[in-house]
């Protein structure tokens, strides 16, 4: 009778029974949360004049969204036992999904802005509750697989949004980049009510600490406020972005004092003991400035050198993303088979061989130049993702596991935060500062100069132009060929750093214990 009542604790093969439509629900949900943070971008300069909004104003529709993202990340393990899995994940997707058609709906700037709150309030939980609820409901022998059916949507999730997002706000208006969550969302909504069931290990949390949750919001909020508001406004220069430093820094600090110092945090700390989960949490960090900062600069060089539409970018960065899909799923297979950190150091290496060959992009590079390094990256990546989250989260008894994947999505999203905006920052200097050399070299004294503003000249005679005004039109075509050589050579010194700062981290791994990488290992069953 007990197994009738309660299927989901009794023997393996009920346990484990639904264990791949519950990978595929939290995976669909994931898509939607990550597919969201990308696909808005696209939509933007359709926003703005629709809304009569400027650029400044606008960009709180992807701000809003990420910093409410990050605040709630660390507190899913929490929110998830207070208010019990099974309704804390249906309840997240629910609201995304109300929020989804309220943002669709709205017809000023502040409605949307509210919405994309709440909905990065919804999407927030998405990621590191999926990810505690697979190692709970696959059993431990499989969890490669888990990790590699949830992988694919994390890697094809963000890829797909910028293509996904040009086709339906070219077709059908911005709208619908929201609407279509709701189908999905609902789909997802079904079947986590259907599937999912209350973690067996978590313990509801005694009482509220509001003081931590305070300080966390505070605290990461203006950080992640910080890092999308600091290149726009020139980091140290202006006041805001120093008054969000401070905030952020003090109200951090009282954090971690207040969470390793109270009864009942909101946010259990102490599980940094565990040297493979600190390694762990540093080296996603890493991982999300690298990932991060590259798929934003190459977006930027594919559009504003290369001239492609939002739609072509997709299409150039859709291979990588399906060999980063086809390589993960083939780590699940092997996961547990042999150490985890070869894995990591293969994928490190090959990532590092992408950017290289990144690196030796041109403004005349074509379709062809771009497939096998997008598909170095992809799989590097594919490589380093399932046995790096495994690794970080093996000494962790079954009940911190939602903690876990909460710190170590926060710090991939922050560490992702921290990238796009040195990337965005060192784009504009990189590009000054070679600017400027590059200027130094087209004097009159300079006999390739002279020859070359003299063949434009005269192309320019020949086709009509007026002489006198031949030699101004001449001085900007040369202008504009200087600045597009400087703004390609800061790309492909980005590229080279990002590489090379990855495989600068890679020492961490010898801090890491040689596991198989197997989660839940420090006795799962614990409560």
């Amino acid at each position: 009778m007990a197994t009738a009542a309660l299927p989901a604790l009794g023997t393996d093969a009920d346990r484990y029974r639904y264990r791949y439509i519950i990978a595929m629900t939290v995976s669909l949900a994931s898509v939607l949360e990550l597919l969201d943070t990308s696909i808005v971008n696209v939509a933007i300069p359709h926003m703005m004049g629709n809304l009569g909004a400027t650029l400044d104003e606008i960009a709180w529709v992807s701000t809003g969204y990420i910093v409410a993202n990050v605040i709630i990340l660390p507190i899913t393990g929490w929110l998830s036992a207070f208010f019990g899995r099974r309704r804390y994940f249906a309840g997240s997707i629910a609201i995304f999904v109300v929020s989804s058609f309220f943002c669709g709906n709205a017809h000023s700037l502040i409605a949307l802005v509210f919405w994309r709150i709440i909905q990065g309030l919804g999407g927030g939980a998405l990621l590191s509750t999926s990810q505690a609820i697979l190692y709970e409901e696959f059993p431990r022998e499989e969890y490669g697989t888990a990790m590699a059916i949830f992988g694919v949507g994390v890697m094809v999730g963000p890829t797909l949004g910028p293509t996904l997002g040009g086709y339906i706000t070219d077709a059908f208006g911005w709208p619908w980049i929201f609407y279509i969550n709701i189908p999905i969302g609902m789909l997802a909504l079904a079947l986590s009510l259907s599937f999912i069931q209350n973690s067996r290990f978590q313990q509801k949390a005694e009482r509220v600490d509001y003081v931590g949750l305070l300080l966390l919001a505070a605290g990461v909020g203006t950080l992640q406020v910080m890092l999308e508001r600091g290149e726009r406004l020139d980091w140290f220069d202006s006041r805001e972005v120093t008054t969000y430093a401070v905030v952020s820094a003090l109200s951090l600090i009282a954090f971690v004092w207040h969470e390793l110092t109270t009864e009942h945090p909101v946010v259990d700390l102490r599980i940094l003991k565990s040297r493979q989960l600190a390694v762990g949490v540093v080296f996603g960090g890493v991982l999300g400035i690298c990932l991060y900062a590259t798929v934003f600069v190459l977006p930027v060089y594919l559009q504003n050198l290369q001239n492609f539409t939002a739609e072509q970018t997709g299409f150039v960065i859709l291979p990588g993303a399906l060999a980063s899909a086809f390589t993960m799923a083939t780590m699940g297979r092997t996961a547990g088979k042999f150490d985890a950190r070869l894995s990591i150091l293969a994928g490190v290496s090959i990532f590092a061989l992408s950017m290289w060959k990144h690196a030796h992009f041109t403004t005349d590079s074509g379709m062809s130049d771009f497939f096998w390094p997008l598909i170095f990256r992809g799989v590097g990546l594919g490589l380093i993702f399932v046995p790096l989250t495994n690794l970080a989260l093996a000494d962790l008894p079954m009940s911190k596991i939602p903690n876990g994947t909460g710190l170590f999505n926060l710090m991939r999203q922050l560490g992702g935060s921290v990238g796009i905006a040195i990337s965005a920052t060192l784009v504009q200097r990189f590009t000054a500062i070679h600017r400027a050399d590059l200027i130094a070299n087209v004097t009159q004294y300079s006999a390739v100069a002279r020859e070359r503003l003299g063949a434009i000249v005269a192309r320019l005679i020949a086709t009509g132009t007026p002489a006198p005004l031949a030699d101004a039109k001449a001085l900007a075509i040369v202008d504009v060929q200087v600045t597009r050589q400087a703004l390609m050579l800061s790309f492909e010194q980005l590229f080279l750093l990002f590489g090379a700062c990855f495989v600068l981290s890679l020492p961490l791994l010898l801090l890491m214990h040689k596991s198989k990488g197997m989660p839940g290992g420090a006795g799962a069953g614990a409560h």
